[in-house]
């Protein structure tokens, strides 16, 4: 059955009269698989832009446009099947006449692992990253990924992990190609409430300080 939904959602900077009112509408479902949202903005009006979206078993597009006389139009579409995806975005500065974005990835998934190829920055970066689930019962991870500038003729690489102490209790961690050591642990205390204790130090500049965060998340 179409049903048609609709939604304004305001609000005001705390500093009058530098205030900001933004409005979306969203129609869920006017044909099978379509959805059309319209965001607003005021005074700011260049913020506001109107997108199409359309889901399909085995595909997705979206379409995005900028409320001006000389809008940015981006689109991007992927298409799946059988754990082999494919998908790209494109975007346009009707002002310029010049291509603002063009990505594209690749990517292969398999239930203890996922593997994706990516051509960014206008095809000037080529990315590959590669995750593997070592136990899905403590939903143990490791994940790594490569990158290569074209136009720098440079590499970076990071490696991670993940590790569930318990239900309740995560524990991560990172390093990258600079040096950089990070690592947090987080606990969901109430159902939707955590809390995560992080920190990061430069393993080639152990003298300089470490990076130590607290963060606490509460939801109803």
């Amino acid at each position: 059955m179409k049903r048609c939904l609709s939604f304004l959602i305001f609000r005001l900077a705390s500093h009058y009269p530098n205030f900001q009112i933004l409005a979306t509408v969203t129609c869920d479902d006017p044909t099978p698989g379509l959805k059309a949202i319209l965001n607003l903005s005021y005074p700011d009006q260049k913020c506001g832009k109107a997108e199409l979206q359309y889901k399909h078993d085995y595909a997705g597009v979206s379409v995005n446009v900028g409320l001006t006389p000389s809008p940015l139009t981006e689109i991007s579409a992927v298409v799946g099947n059988k754990g082999v995806t494919f998908g790209g975005e494109i975007g346009f500065d009707t002002a310029s006449g010049s291509l603002t974005k063009y990505d594209a990835g690749l990517s292969f998934t398999k239930p203890d692992f996922t593997a994706a190829l990516f051509l960014v920055d206008k095809a000037d970066t080529v990315k590959f990253s590669y995750l593997h689930t070592l136990s899905p019962l403590t939903n143990s991870t490791v994940a790594a990924e490569i990158a290569h500038s074209i136009s720098k003729d440079e590499n970076t690489f990071s490696v991670g992990g993940l590790y569930m102490l318990d239900p309740l209790t995560t524990v991560k961690g990172r390093l990258s190609h600079n040096g950089r050591i990070a690592a947090l642990i987080q606990h969901e205390w109430q159902p939707k409430s955590l809390v995560t204790i992080s920190g990061e130090v430069d393993s080639r500049s152990l003298d300089k300080n470490a990076r130590v965060g607290l963060a606490l998340t509460l939801k109803p």
